[in-house]
């Protein structure tokens, strides 16, 4: 059994990644239907960030609620040390990935040890180590939920119509917007995977990365705007949002989809207008899907590309990195 104390990084005011503070806090006790773990590596996402400085960049009707203090951190890889006594898909010693309890911020991930829904988890692939694995949840499911299976009825907080994922196949042709981050480098993959032509829009320092990948196109947005240079796309996968996402509806031919991973602005007679639609959904925990994307991940087909390792006790610096931007696949904690 663990001590009863370990290291976690915990946020007691909001600001920069200076308000990230290393601690020494209780080992958590699993509850019902969990697993504790020790953890091996956490993966870094947007919404930690988005957490450390208040959320401020979301509409306020849209943001969770939350204590302070609380520990980052939603991804994680590690080895099951201990079972409640009704769970009984996982056992002492197994080693497992998964994002914990999201859209909510009670992941407390970065952490020596976790305890984790056990239905949140999947077995770590044995073909990659820990920190490619706690590199793959968030980023890889988001993709999963928005371009393979939806996997949950649940509504978004930013539309109210159900997001649909379009079938993808040889005669599909697929955009991805911000293809070299986490989210569209796996995005890239999984539209390869199930026979689409890929489209990568990044800037010029990634085309070799993401051509290895089996990027059909690349284009350096540095150089060219993609809505002048690219048009009868089925589908524009959308990671980077913002006020001028609308822009890429021009590369859709009509009857295309555009699925914006963080939200961005449209006008809705413009849609009509191009027989375009928008639609997005908010990615959730999902064990059972994380387990299919294991097997893609294990086989070689998928994988993880990581930018950057730290410390979990430097953790402050893995959000300086993330502030720099430009990743190219996730940056990931390593806790051992």
């Amino acid at each position: 059994m663990p001590a009863h104390t370990m290291r976690a990084i915990r946020i007691h005011e909001h600001g920069g990644p200076e308000v990230l503070r290393d601690e020494e806090v209780p080992v958590p006790e699993p509850g019902p239907g969990e697993v504790l773990v020790r953890v091996h590596a956490v993966g870094v996402n947007p919404p930690d960030w988005y957490l450390r400085d208040g959320m401020s960049n979301l509409p306020p009707e849209t943001r969770p609620a939350f204590d302070l203090p609380v520990i980052p951190g939603t991804d994680l890889s590690g080895v099951v040390e201990a079972v409640a006594a009704d769970v009984d898909s996982l056992s002492v010693g197994d080693e497992v990935f998964g994002l914990l309890r999201f859209p909510g911020f009670g992941g407390n991930a970065y952490a020596e040890y976790v305890a984790a829904p056990a239905s949140d988890l999947a077995r770590k692939p044995a073909g990659i180590g820990h920190v490619h694995a706690a590199g793959a949840p968030m980023a890889g499911l988001t993709a999963w939920q928005f371009l393979i299976e939806r996997g949950h009825d649940h509504p978004s907080p930013f539309q109210a119509a159900p997001h649909r994922p379009v079938p993808l196949d040889a005669s599909t042709t697929v955009l991805v917007n911000g293809a070299a981050g986490g989210v569209g480098h796996f995005a890239l993959q999984l539209a390869k995977w199930k026979g689409a032509r890929v489209v990568a829009v990044a800037s010029g320092a990634h085309e070799s990365f993401l051509r290895a990948l089996g990027a059909d196109e690349f284009v350096d947005y540095t150089r060219s705007r993609p809505e002048e240079v690219v048009r009868d796309v089925d589908v524009v996968l959308d990671t980077v949002g913002g006020p001028h996402s609308s822009r890429l509806l021009r590369t859709l031919k009509r009857g295309g989809s555009q699925f914006p991973v963080f939200f961005g602005e449209f006008d809705d007679e413009e849609t009509a207008r191009l027989g375009v639609t928008v639609t997005g959904t908010q990615v959730r925990s999902n064990g059972a899907q994380l387990a299919e994307l294991g097997r893609l991940l294990d086989a070689g087909t998928v994988r993880v590309a990581i930018d950057s390792t730290f410390a979990l006790t430097d953790a402050r610096a893995a959000h300086e990195r993330a502030a720099r931007g430009h990743i190219q696949g996730k940056i990931v904690l390593t806790a051992v």
